[in-house]
């Protein structure tokens, strides 16, 4: 209800004293008080009742009015039995506060006023509770799809006047009505939300971002015909959808957290029935991937191509080129999960482009999963220039490249991948013929390879780094780069522990630089004789030399393995 409501019912007998132009505030609920600081029992949006009892002098009043609009309560109302009149130093703190003032009239309890107000709040609460489960109903007989994510999301704007979105596990948007989030704030709140999930936390979770506040529900289908709960959170946490709602379902009521769950219902439905869409797509990557592996003849590998080309790409007129991505989720232990569909719903997530927005947008992606890993077979019809011959390789630098997939969703899968899971990816080049793509597929094996051995939650490599020394730093024995790393750095690092010397940004430094004593003393801001002295002390601590060659090629790959 407003507060201009009041003023309408004469049964109230109230008066307006000041903050006439804020009577369009609405009243959430309503609170009898006479403490001095009231602070810690408002929540926002009550018409504040009080006897005046706290007031002791004029200056008491200016400390209570500005608890009060700090806490953004919609009104005061004072009664005029203890004193009469209302002061005029109460009037005119409500005045430079903007606060709304009321004066009670002797004759009326408050008792009376606090049943008006909870009487006229829960009943438009009742109204509005009771519209969108009509609506709801409705949407539930119209259809499987009930009109989409969108449709839902549009109740809750016009019914509830909530602000809400789904999003992928990587923050990308599904839905959303009016205003959508921008990338930054969706992978913000997935990662808030991964991180909640794992944490075992009990939904909605509250997230604050760029000074909103949201309430974050999981998306996931618990009704007649659902799949079977997960036993473990890491089977389903990065591949469900999440609903975030811009408002604080902390103070909701339990009707209402009902509501929102039974949208999440909906959305779900949805969200089965896309994925059961995707069913053909993955069984031509899987027929493909059986026979580059089984080493079918390329003309029988290049038969499936062509049938999985028009599934993938309708309306080409020229065969594309291919990409493989391979992609492994591990966890820490030994948790008898299934690696391999949660591989490939998360790489079916991640060759969509981020900017793009709906759930059919990976409609050009095909997953297969064998054991642990996923492996995509990516069309690319930009890979063919006009004239290319059949034959010809196409460009190294064209299709999908390995950081660009991750630069958007890194920071929330690795929320999601906490502290025992790790996603290791691999690109391979692009390839026009059959012929190329078991080569293509034993790429990308190896660029993930490359990728498992570097530090991080989420890590790729592509085919470009398959041509360096980086090849090889995969298959050397842990045990053995434990031992090869520690006996050139350990002493570098104790010293540095020690005196706070930072020997090894100096010889990171020195061999970026190749050597060169100039650029390094200008990139670490050092005068040359100090660099000079970094590198003396280096070389006594390890007993290497930095002018030869094989010393600096052993540094090199002792902090690449590091």
């Amino acid at each position: 209800m407003r507060l201009r409501a009041l003023l309408e019912t004469d049964a109230l007998g109230l008066r307006l004293l000041g903050g006439e132009d804020e009577l369009d505030r609405s009243v959430r609920g309503v609170m009898t008080t006479d403490l001095r600081d009231p602070s810690r029992y408002l929540s926002g949006g009550e018409l504040v009742l009080t006897g005046l009892a706290w007031r002791r002098s004029a200056e008491d009043s200016e400390p209570f009015v500005r608890i009060l609009a700090s806490a953004q309560v919609a009104g005061l109302a004072a009664g005029e039995a203890e004193l009469g009149d209302i002061p005029d130093d109460l009037v005119e703190a409500c005045s430079r506060h903007r606060l709304p003032l009321f004066a009670v009239n002797e004759s009326v309890a408050f008792a009376t006023i606090t049943e008006y107000v909870v009487r006229q709040v829960s009943g438009e609460r009742a109204g509005d509770l009771a519209a969108v489960v009509d609506r709801h109903r409705r949407l539930m007989t119209s259809g499987p799809a009930g009109g989409g994510p969108d449709a839902v999301l549009d109740l809750l704007g016009s019914d509830l006047d909530l602000r809400a979105w789904v999003l992928s596990p990587t923050g990308r948007q599904i839905a959303g009505v009016g205003d959508g989030l921008t990338a930054q704030t969706g992978a913000a709140l997935a990662g808030e939300h991964l991180a909640a999930v794992r944490a075992g936390r009990r939904a909605p979770h509250r997230a604050v971002v760029a000074g909103a506040t949201y309430s974050l529900f999981p998306i996931r289908n618990t009704g007649r015909g659902a799949a079977p709960a997960s036993r473990d959170v890491r089977e389903s946490v990065l591949s469900d959808w999440l609903l975030a709602v811009e408002a604080d379902a902390g103070d909701w009521p339990a009707a209402r957290l009902d509501l929102l769950q039974g949208v999440t219902q909906l959305i779900a439905v949805e969200r089965d029935r896309r994925e059961a869409a995707r069913t053909v797509r993955r069984r031509l990557a899987q027929e493909v991937l059986e026979l580059v592996q089984t080493g079918a003849a390329p003309a029988e590998i290049a038969a499936r191509l062509r049938v999985a080309a028009p599934v993938l790409l309708p309306g080409l007129g020229t065969a594309p080129h291919w990409q493989v991505v391979v992609a492994r989720v591990d966890w820490g232990a030994d948790t008898g999960i299934e690696s391999g569909p949660v591989a490939q719903s998360l790489l079916e997530e991640i060759l969509v482009d981020p900017s793009s927005a709906g759930a059919d947008s990976a409609d050009r992606i095909a997953v297969a999963h064998t054991g642990d890993e996923a492996i995509a077979l990516v069309p690319l019809p930009a890979v063919s220039p006009v004239g290319l011959e059949e034959d010809a390789t196409p460009s190294s630098d064209a299709g999908l490249h390995a950081d660009a997939l991750l630069e958007s969703v890194r920071a929330p899968l690795s929320a999601g991948l906490d502290g025992d899971g790790r996603l290791t990816l691999g690109v391979s080049a692009a390839v026009h013929s059959a012929e190329g793509l078991r080569g293509a597929l034993e790429e990308a094996r190896h660029a993930r390879r490359v990728a498992a051995a570097r530090p991080g939650r989420v890590c790729a490599a592509g085919h470009h780094e398959l041509a360096s020394h980086v090849l090889l730093l995969p298959f050397v024995p842990d045990d053995v780069r434990r031992a090869f790393t520690a006996r050139l750095l350990d002493p570098l690092r104790d010293y540095d522990r020690r005196h706070r010397a930072e020997l090894i940004p100096t010889l990171e430094a020195f061999l970026d630089c190749d050597g060169s004593w100039t650029r390094c003393a200008t990139r670490l801001h050092l005068h040359v004789n100090t660099l000079r002295y970094r590198v003396g002390r280096i070389e006594q601590l390890t007993g290497r030399d930095l002018s030869r060659l094989e010393d600096k090629l052993d540094f090199f790959l002792a902090l690449r393995m590091s």
